[in-house]
């Protein structure tokens, strides 16, 4: 713990992390910026810096710098040199589980989505889920409660715990879904880089769903589209993508939903993982704490909604509840418009849409009332994540 005056320190903050001029100005004064306008000069005298996922955090950007601590608003530590940190006595924190239950509600949404274009019951679906962490394990439960077969693979908790559930990844190749949540690593015996291959995808039952949501290096380009050109793959969903944000255009073309990294852009994702670095700054500069989430979350947009049970199957009442609150659609048709956009100026458009992304709401902000009582819909409804009126 490093005891210093707040009215003294610098911070450089990505402008892509809400209220973080409004909450670190406690500590300090904020600069903000774009997170790819994060350079040298800029941080060499801040005393904190605070990035997303765009901004490589190590040796080229921090050497010689004044910077005492690192906040990252990321699950994760991907783009950030921990042990260049370590070694310079810089502290740094991310936010790990932050953004994990918006993720697993994109799923949720990709499902049913999907289901109702290719007309799927999810019902009784074989779903496999490659990555069972923080998110991994958020999705699980939604596709338990949308009543999905849920089988799940994750090599390191397999050895840590032993557990019979965590199975090798050829068991889920018969599966009807496939979905990623892991990290993206480049070595070792877990390394996650292009594990999803050319004979990845070869393996998969004909006909499966795939979507990735976890790092766009995760899956091989090249094979994920000659997997789709050869009809082995039903739907693809894809949130992340190899080189954003210069990503490949004729995938975006093949994929049957195409989003540019938000999955986990939840306004309460956001505000939760930009508290999380905040209190972790705090308590390694000894400064107490001002601020939680509940300081920046405004009031919900959609916080009553009345169903009918009888308005459609099951499945059908249940998009359209999802829908209300977050309509995966439209994230679809504006990423879609960066074809409209000049080939030079796409990556510049990619990041404005993660700079300019709409307020997104969390199911359980929002409390359902069904017209008629239906108990398996009442249990669905819940174990996806809304609130249900006792009324």
């Amino acid at each position: 713990m490093e005891l210093m005056s707040s009215n003294s320190m610098k911070i450089v903050a990505d402008g892509n992390i809400p209220f973080v001029k409004e909450c670190f100005s406690s500590l300090g004064q904020v600069k903000v910026v774009s997170g790819r306008e994060i350079t040298p000069p800029l941080v060499a005298d801040a005393d904190i810096l605070l990035v997303r996922s765009i901004t490589p955090t190590g040796q080229d950007l921090l050497a010689g710098s004044r910077v005492r601590f690192v906040g990252t608003a990321t699950i994760g530590f991907d783009h950030v040199d921990v042990d260049y940190l370590r070694k310079c006595n810089i502290g740094c924190a991310a936010a790990p589980g932050s953004n994990a239950n918006s993720v697993a509600e994109y799923v949720a949404a990709a499902l049913l989505h999907v289901g109702q274009k290719y007309g799927i019951t999810l019902e009784g679906k074989s779903i496999g889920i490659v990555g069972v962490g923080n998110v991994g394990s958020m999705v699980a439960q939604k596709a338990s409660a949308l009543g999905m077969k849920v089988f799940l693979n994750d090599p390191p908790l397999k050895r840590k715990t032993g557990d019979k559930k965590y199975l090798p990844l050829k068991e889920l190749f018969d599966c009807d879904f496939i979905t990623l949540h892991t990290p993206l690593t480049f070595e070792g015996d877990d390394k996650t880089f292009h594990l999803a291959d050319e004979k990845f995808f070869k393996s998969l039952k004909t006909g499966c769903v795939f979507l990735n949501t976890s790092r766009g290096g995760v899956a091989d380009t090249s094979a994920l589209k000659n997997a789709i050109r050869e009809g082995k793959l039903q739907a693809a969903v894809l949130d992340v993508w190899e080189n954003e944000p210069d990503i490949d255009i004729e995938l975006l073309q093949m994929a049957d939903i195409a989003t540019p990294h938000i999955a986990g852009y939840s306004f309460d994702g956001k505000v939760g993982g930009m508290i999380m670095i905040y209190k972790a700054a705090c308590e390694h500069f000894g400064l107490k704490a001002k601020f939680d989430v509940e300081s920046f979350l405004p009031l919900p947009i959609v916080p009553r909604l009345k169903i009918n049970p009888q308005d459609g199957s099951e499945q059908e009442v249940l998009l359209n509840a999802v829908e209300k609150i977050y309509d995966i659609k439209s994230d679809d048709l504006r990423m879609r418009q960066i074809l409209n956009e000049p080939a030079e100026k796409r990556g510049k458009f990619f990041d404005r849409l993660r700079k300019e992304y709409p307020i997104r709401r969390e199911f359980q902000n929002t409390e359902v009332i069904l017209e008629n009582s239906c108990k398996i819909l009442e249990e669905k409804l819940a174990g996806i994540g809304f609130k249900l009126s006792n009324g």
